[in-house]
């Protein structure tokens, strides 16, 4: 069973809602600097949660008259805006945890403690494993920001429990606010991540090879089947991606003597072909005569694909 996006992001506020009360409750019961880290980015989860759930929501608005390429940007706001919070709380963390490792503090019933941080690493874990699968499945960024950001919280939180075992066998403090400074140093760098990919698709990235790759096959598989297709050539192709949605514009070089109704048919069936072979794109393609080439859009040079 595949949930939906919107579905999957309010799972997510509730596994925040549960994981802040479980790692907050460990953090007060230990007095670890690493659980309480811990705790302080479950925090993070839930804002970015909800964040996340309002930008699939207008993602998913149709294009209207004022966005007619529709609202799937919105998306990389979602992963942008839960990277900065990343930071926002790495940065809190590191502040804390040095004033800790000055002056180091006992731990406290950590039997408990341990118990419910790893009970809330299970909560995170297992949405990380749907918030993937999701992302894969309805090509989102913003489930896939929040899927990162869950796994990392799990591997944070392994690492925190290593340094409470690590001061149970040592008796040296201050092992717990040194692993919270390195907590706080892998979020930053998750949150770091983030925003670059965000920025790449506000951009107008293009899209990923094995995509382009799929474009290009499809194009010389249709050539190879229609008649005299060996005679058709392609080039000038411009990708990008939105969100969920892919598009594609090139040009489409056929023979001169062919009709407009023709080659206008040939067309379609070639659109029809792409979108098919690749979920989510929207390609546009400019006829042309084998005899006229178009003025390049970039750099005036011509891409033959």
């Amino acid at each position: 069973m595949m949930f939906t996006p919107k579905t999957l992001l309010r799972v997510s506020i509730g596994v925040a809602l549960i994981t802040i009360v479980l790692k907050g409750l460990a953090g007060y019961m230990t007095n670890s600097m690493g659980l309480i880290s811990d705790a302080m980015e479950s925090f993070v989860n839930l804002a970015s949660a909800m964040f996340a759930l309002a930008m699939v929501t207008i993602a998913e608005r149709p294009a209207d008259e004022d966005h007619p390429y529709g609202h799937h940007k919105a998306e990389y706001f979602s992963s942008g805006f839960e990277g900065v919070l990343i930071v926002g709380a790495a940065i809190a963390i590191l502040w804390v945890s040095v004033q800790r490792l000055l002056s180091p503090q006992p731990l406290e019933q950590l039997g408990w403690g341990l118990a419910l941080s790893v009970l809330s690493s299970g909560f995170n874990a297992g949405l990380a494993f749907l918030l993937f699968r999701a992302a894969r499945a309805h090509r989102s960024i913003a489930l896939e920001a929040d899927g990162r950001h869950l796994m990392a919280d799990v591997w944070t939180s392994a690492a925190v429990l290593a340094g409470i075992l690590g001061v149970l066998l040592t008796g040296w403090l201050w092992l717990d606010p040194l692993l919270a400074i390195g907590v706080a140093l892998n979020i930053a760098r998750e949150g770091v991540k983030l925003v670059w990919r965000s920025s790449q698709g506000l951009m107008d990235k293009a899209l990923d090879p094995e995509t382009i790759a799929i474009v290009r096959a499809t194009l010389e598989a249709f050539a190879a089947r229609v008649p005299d297709g060996a005679r058709l050539r392609f080039d000038d192709m411009a990708t990008r991606g939105a969100g969920q949605r892919r598009f594609a514009d090139l040009h489409m070089h056929v023979p001169g003597e062919w009709t407009l109704q023709h080659a206008a048919s040939m067309r379609d069936e070639l659109e029809q072909a792409l979108m098919d072979a690749v979920p989510g794109l929207r390609v546009t393609i400019q006829l042309l005569p084998l005899t006229m080439e178009a003025r390049a859009t970039q750099a005036g040079e011509h891409h033959p694909l």
